[in-house]
């Protein structure tokens, strides 16, 4: 009986096999083609990698080639002639040429340069929302866009809670509120920043000297 059951034995192991080799013969195409896509992905991805480190690094050496000009005139010019390779780039080397606008010395600071660059950051949709956040803020320093609504709407994105210059937002509404003639809005506002734990010790400060100053109180009424 062992003969046959060897026999068998073997015929089986020769179909599996010959199954086996079968379907190499139909499928290995793909499984190499898989092989080749996995390497292929990962080697791309790496050239990737690789490139956007290279321009990144391509970036911070022209800006800070151009940062390192003898005076704040050549500065700007640098700057000027800087090209980003991306958004993210665009909207650092706009708020830096708007902080150049604003620290011109030579004729003055070019105030509408700045609020031009600051603007174009702001509607920047595909950089991160500190970016945006930031140039609105910075915006608003210099100035504002020059329409009250929508500096007041700017100031209350700004100021919404968790909003990573809310402080700051809020100071700037309440000297609105007090160029408008708004002294009790005002008052109020100051009164927050000055019980305020997200607010730095010298914006606590200010608030308290212009409350005091207004001739109020810092303690809410």
């Amino acid at each position: 009986m062992s003969n046959p059951e060897s026999f068998i034995d073997e015929v089986t192991e020769e179909v599996r096999r010959d199954r086996l080799y079968g379907a190499m013969r139909r499928w290995g195409w793909l499984a190499i083609l898989i092989v080749i896509l996995l390497v292929g992905g990962a080697a791309f991805a790496e050239w990737r990698r690789s490139q956007a480190q290279a321009r990144a690094q391509a970036f911070g050496s022209a800006v800070l080639d151009a940062l390192d000009g003898e005076d704040l005139t050549a500065r700007r010019t640098a700057l000027g002639e800087v090209a980003p390779a991306d958004d993210g780039q665009a909207a650092i080397l706009a708020l830096l040429r708007a902080t150049a606008a604003l620290n011109a010395t030579e004729g003055g600071a070019d105030d509408a340069a700045a609020r031009a660059h600051l603007l174009e950051v702001s509607e920047m949709a595909d950089v991160p929302a500190a970016y945006r956040d930031l140039a609105r803020l910075k915006l608003m320093l210099a100035g504002g866009t020059g329409e009250a609504s929508q500096d007041a709407a700017i100031l209350e994105a700004l100021a919404a809670p968790g909003a990573p210059y809310r402080p700051m937002a809020v100071e700037l509404q309440a000297l609105m509120a007090l160029e408008a003639g708004d002294e009790a809005t005002a008052l109020t506002l100051l009164r927050a920043l000055t019980e305020d734990a997200e607010a730095t010790e010298p914006l606590r400060r200010r608030a308290t000297q212009l409350i005091v100053a207004l001739g109020a109180t810092p303690e809410p009424a």
